[in-house]
């Protein structure tokens, strides 16, 4: 597990950057964390990482569950499993279907699922008790795709990293 702190929203963003350049094609990534604990931010500076085009407006897909942008240097699903009410709900979005076929996901509430999407690496987001600007970001892995990644990402992070 990886503890990180971030002090605002372009820390997030530069967070997020340094995920996005590790990530491959078939990669998926959760997010969870309350309203407010900023997983569309870290959703936005993710996809301007990945080159993501600016007319490509980068916004929660709450209402419509999933936004695709395809203008980076890998495909981009962006879902919000926010208002969906069962695992049957999550399989039938095909999530891990549309990253099989060479794509990266990023799932805001999908921990709440994980079971259905299956490996995942995992960024728990959580507003800071004494600070509005700050973020307390724990990155973890279920299964084994970040195995060969996980120290690189591990010494890409210290920047943020704070004792566990």
């Amino acid at each position: 597990m990886i503890s990180l702190k971030s002090c605002s929203v372009q820390e997030t963003h530069e967070i997020a950057s340094v995920l996005a350049a590790l990530v491959r094609p078939r990669d998926l990534v959760v997010l969870s964390g309350g309203m407010g604990a900023g997983k569309t931010a870290f959703t936005v500076g993710f996809a301007q990482a990945l080159g993501v085009d600016e007319e490509e407006h980068v916004s929660s897909p709450t209402f419509t569950l999933v936004h695709t942008y395809s203008s980076g240097r890998i495909p981009l699903h962006h879902a919000d499993l926010y208002r969906l009410g069962s695992l049957g709900e999550v399989a039938d979005l095909g999530l891990r279907e549309q990253v099989d076929l060479g794509a990266v996901a990023l799932v805001e509430w999908g921990d709440v699922a994980l079971e259905v999407l299956g490996d995942a690496l995992i960024l728990d987001l959580r507003n800071d008790d004494n600070d509005d600007d700050v973020r307390h970001i724990t990155i973890s892995v279920i299964g084994h795709g970040w195995d060969t990644r996980w120290d690189r990402l591990r010494d890409s992070v210290r920047r943020w990293s704070v004792a566990a």
